[in-house]
């Protein structure tokens, strides 16, 4: 799947701010088995641009395309077996349901669109360090512990596309580490694009393409 990005713009950015970023106001086409990092300072828009490639905000100017459809010519409907089947993401702000369990998070995730079997999940979460907590209320765990859910939620379905906005926030470096080879392995399985937008350089990201937002 291509993924293109023409002369994307927030509606609340000054015109000026292409001048001087690598993607606002571009022409960009982004492939399968790429890995991109996009080191974004704060306040230039890094959880906008992953919400825009993800459908969930449109107050941009210029267009995102995947395989020649421009996202905001798909219905509500065709929008979500899109997510479902071929894009997915960890949000910044995780979106995890903070009442039900971390084992029940997962899993309703997992039967969207069945990818792996319902035993993968203890699997990775022993892999992350999260496997005692898989009875426990999502909201009762740490934001580390979280973040490392919401990771692990994100490669159980289907996806040529991983989208990241700062999915290693709240952790260490040990941590970092085992989910970045785990996303790595779910990634290269799939032939996935993985777009990968943080504050900073990522050592442990082995990207294939670097912007500057």
């Amino acid at each position: 799947m291509q993924l293109a990005i023409h002369q994307l713009l927030p509606t609340y950015f000054e015109e000026s701010s292409t001048l001087t970023s690598e993607i606002w106001g571009r022409e960009l086409h982004f492939n399968s088995n790429e890995f991109i990092k996009i080191v974004a300072p704060s306040g230039s828009g890094k959880s906008s641009l992953i919400n825009f490639m993800y459908g969930m905000r449109k107050d941009y100017t210029g267009s995102i395309s995947y395989s020649g459809k421009n996202i905001n010519q798909f219905t509500l409907e065709e929008l979500a077996r899109y997510r479902r089947d071929h894009i997915s993401i960890v949000f910044q702000d995780l979106k995890l349901f903070a009442d039900q369990t971390v084992q029940h998070n997962l899993e309703i995730k997992r039967q969207l669109n069945p990818y792996h079997p319902a035993e993968k999940i203890k699997e990775m979460a022993e892999r992350l360090g999260v496997a005692d907590r898989l009875s426990y209320k999502c909201g009762v765990c740490s934001y580390g512990e979280q973040q490392r859910i919401a990771i692990i939620r994100s490669l159980l379905q289907p996806f040529e596309i991983l989208l990241l906005d700062e999915p290693f926030s709240h952790l260490d470096n040990d941590n970092s580490e085992k989910a970045m080879q785990l996303m790595l392995e779910e990634s290269r399985a799939r032939g996935a694009t993985v777009i990968f937008a943080d504050l900073e350089r990522s050592e442990i990201f082995p990207f294939t393409r670097l912007y500057h937002l």
